[in-house]
């Protein structure tokens, strides 16, 4: 089991967040890293939670599936256009340094 935080970032969230956070030393996997962009949400979050990584978004639609009782290993979610990337840098860096990843567990937090 991981013992930090690790992040999956969503085709939604902007490609620099991810190289600020491997930067700081930070693991991070985007869906283009993965090669899945266009998959399904649903197959997103699976594949994040399989991988024991928070989701990161700007996409509502994963808050609908965690809602509906799906387990997941955690979700991030900030609104499009209202927060820029140094904002969700020193969010995701927060919630790297504050949780465990148990207690990330079938959490959301919005930036």
């Amino acid at each position: 089991m991981a013992t930090e935080i690790r992040f999956y970032l969503d085709e939604n969230v902007p490609i620099a967040v991810a190289t600020q956070l491997k930067r700081r030393g930070i693991e991070v996997v985007t869906v283009r890293d993965l090669g899945l962009l266009g998959d399904s949400d649903i197959n997103h979050l699976h594949r994040a939670t399989q991988m024991s990584h928070v989701l990161c978004t700007h996409d509502i639609d994963y808050i609908e599936l965690a809602v509906s009782g799906l387990e997941h290993s955690g979700i991030v979610f900030g609104q499009q256009h209202r927060h820029g990337i140094g904002d969700w840098v020193r969010f995701l860096e927060l919630v790297h340094t504050a949780y465990e990843p148990e207690e990330m567990r079938n959490r959301i937090e919005y930036v």
